[in-house]
């Protein structure tokens, strides 16, 4: 086997299609089980038998870099509710009466944390 193609290509690629794959999907364990299918599938079309020990150290990179982008993406999400008041269901709030609600989502707003 090539070990440049084992021990540098495929964690980097790893990484970055794990990163891709948890801004669509949104899970980690998502994540993870599609990443261990996918090299599952090369293990046994392209390696050999071995290569299943790689798989999985693929697959709990892939695990660790969508859960660290994830918490990435709600620093960078939780950073941008700052600038703006809202009402709980991505409508602001331009004036004071609260029962004037533009959006037709004002049951919502005790359960915005459930939103999210």
């Amino acid at each position: 086997m090539n070990f440049l193609l084992l021990l540098f290509a495929l964690p980097i690629a790893t990484i970055i299609i794990a990163s891709v794959l948890e801004t669509v999907l949104k899970s980690p364990i998502a994540v993870a089980a599609l990443t261990f299918a996918i090299y599952l599938i090369v293990a046994f079309a392209a390696f050999d038998a071995t290569f299943l020990v790689y798989a999985i150290l693929y697959t709990i990179l892939a695990f660790i870099s969508a859960v660290i982008t994830r918490a990435i993406m709600n620093l960078v999400n939780d950073d941008d509710d700052d600038d703006i008041v809202e009402n709980g269901c991505g409508c602001s709030n331009n004036n004071n009466n609260s029962n004037n609600n533009s959006c037709g989502c004002a049951n919502r707003n005790m359960y915005n944390r459930y939103y999210r």
